[in-house]
């Protein structure tokens, strides 16, 4: 028989000593569920900011593009209009060489026009104002040159157009002298076809980051929009 000491069992544990370290509660000791209450609050506030935001870049006329924009061409010696443009989907000009004396801009920019548009492209001969509404309508631009415009300059007109060949119409108006004109009608919806802009620029030089900030900006926002890559030179 073993004399040896007896294996103990555990030791019992006396009372135990609260710890007086504290968790931080978040919002002040509110619960969880409160917590996330907040948190929900907060992130929704957010999001209505954010589409507060947007919706004013939206119907302020799109991008920061557009106020850039003149600003880039008003630099470049240009002088920019913008005017309320007229009704669309009128077709009062009742043939490809008529005009209209309700036209608000010279060249026009918007309102009556000729119900067939012109085919798109570069052109050597003056084209038909009744019709080239028409296409600035659908979203288009068009870039017009006087006769005394300098050929080295319609040289670089014509290279800046085979690098925007969608929804652009060039071709000389002979009145304009020494000047190039870009136009373009613009509105803010689709859906609101006579609530528009037409943006008129008339220029002694070509300036070619102006003037792509003018496409940029205004480039297929017409009234009665078609797709730009069915805006194609030709059609």
């Amino acid at each position: 028989m073993s004399t040896g000491p007896r294996p103990q069992g555990p030791r019992k544990k006396g009372p135990q000593k609260k710890s007086n370290v504290k968790v931080p509660s978040v919002a002040g000791g509110g619960s969880t569920t409160d917590n996330r209450r907040l948190l929900m609050i907060v992130g929704g506030a957010a999001l209505i900011l954010i589409a507060a935001v947007a919706a004013y870049f939206v119907f302020a006329g799109g991008s920061s593009a557009s106020s850039d924009a003149p600003k880039m061409l008003e630099a470049a010696g240009c002088t920019v209009q913008a005017v309320k443009s007229l009704p669309s989907n009128d077709h009062s000009v009742l043939k490809p060489t008529g005009t209209s004396k309700k036209w608000n801009t010279d060249p026009p920019t918007s309102g009556p026009h000729y119900a067939v548009p012109l085919i798109w492209g570069a052109y050597t001969d003056p084209v038909n104002l009744g019709q080239i509404v028409h296409n600035l309508e659908h979203g288009g631009i068009y870039i017009l040159y006087g006769k005394d415009v300098r050929p080295a300059t319609v040289s670089k007109l014509r290279a800046f157009y085979d690098k925007h060949t969608l929804a652009t119409i060039l071709a000389p108006l002979p009145r304009l002298g020494n000047k190039i004109a870009l136009g373009a009608w613009t509105t803010n919806s689709a859906s609101q076809p006579d609530n528009g802009v037409a943006r008129l620029v008339k220029c002694t030089n070509f300036d070619d980051k102006a003037f792509t900030a003018f496409f940029s900006a205004y480039q297929g926002k017409g009234p009665e929009r078609f797709p730009m890559s069915s805006l194609l030179p030709g059609s």
